[in-house]
């Protein structure tokens, strides 16, 4: 049996801490980790070729900045978000956007995901909302 490298411990604690405070502060603002499911993402909009904002389920919308520009992104009528650690997505390093493009797949990895309030979504421009 192999022991479980250290990373692997501190990685997989700071995941549940993430999960854990995924409820809103009490002072009633959300916190900006919050973890959501993959296969619950129901819409997107790409605001511009390294901005892309998420709808989950029916209020939630989540802002993801991505590490470089993903060409044609601001164009695409589909694209995938693939999970890294299983079904929950709690921080940028747990899943990676696919978008087709002319000339295949391409795979964009994420700087930043960020819960939105009710407020910040309402203050989106409606071309932005997903």
């Amino acid at each position: 049996m192999r022991p479980i490298p250290v990373v692997a411990l501190i990685l997989a604690t700071a995941t549940l801490a993430g999960a854990a405070s995924s409820k809103p502060a009490r002072d009633g603002k959300a916190s900006d980790h919050r973890c959501f499911a993959a296969r619950n993402v129901n819409n997107f909009q790409a605001v511009d070729d390294t901005h892309v904002n998420l709808r989950v389920g029916v209020k939630e919308v989540y802002a993801m900045t991505l590490f470089a520009p993903c060409p044609e992104i601001d164009w695409a009528q589909r694209i995938a978000l693939k999970s890294r650690s299983g079904a929950f997505i709690c921080s940028a390093l747990d899943a990676e956007v696919i978008s087709p493009s002319t000339l295949g797949r391409q795979r964009c990895a994420i700087r930043d995901i960020r819960y939105l309030t009710p407020a910040e979504v309402e203050a989106l421009p409606k071309r932005d909302r997903p």
